[in-house]
């Protein structure tokens, strides 16, 4: 292994970063879980903090916002108050299995239902 890592061929900081972006792209994953699979694959501590630098706020609110959009898109007319609460529900779960804080997930949620008229601000879920 020292050889492989002589040559260049074995390198956990460029794995690590690597892992980091591809993981982030494909599956929209957020910090905490991305950091969950990365202790998994052997990479932890600092090598693991410095691959998660790539990924900043508003990066995971955009991810976020674009995985809700496309669950939303799927659901069509949401058409009553109970409806709308279990469709919050299941989309707070779905970004919560990807890591995604529950405060920055009901908030993404909220705008979203907001912006498609299935929803005012007086009847959004409570935090």
């Amino acid at each position: 292994m020292d050889r492989y890592e002589e040559l260049g061929l074995v390198d956990d900081r460029q794995y690590a970063e690597m892992y980091v972006r591809s993981r982030a792209a494909s599956r929209k994953l957020a910090r905490p879980a991305l950091r969950r699979e990365l202790v998994q694959k052997g990479i932890a501590g600092e090598l693991a903090e410095e691959a998660l630098e790539q990924r900043d706020e508003e990066d995971e609110r955009e991810d976020a916002r674009e995985l809700v959009r496309k669950k939303l898109a799927r659901e069509g007319a949401l058409a009553d108050r109970v409806e709308r609460e279990k469709v919050t529900r299941r989309l707070a779960s779905m970004l919560a299995r990807r890591g995604y804080a529950p405060g920055l997930a009901f908030g993404i949620i909220r705008e979203e239902l907001e912006r498609r008229g299935a929803e005012s601000p007086e009847d959004a879920p409570e935090l």
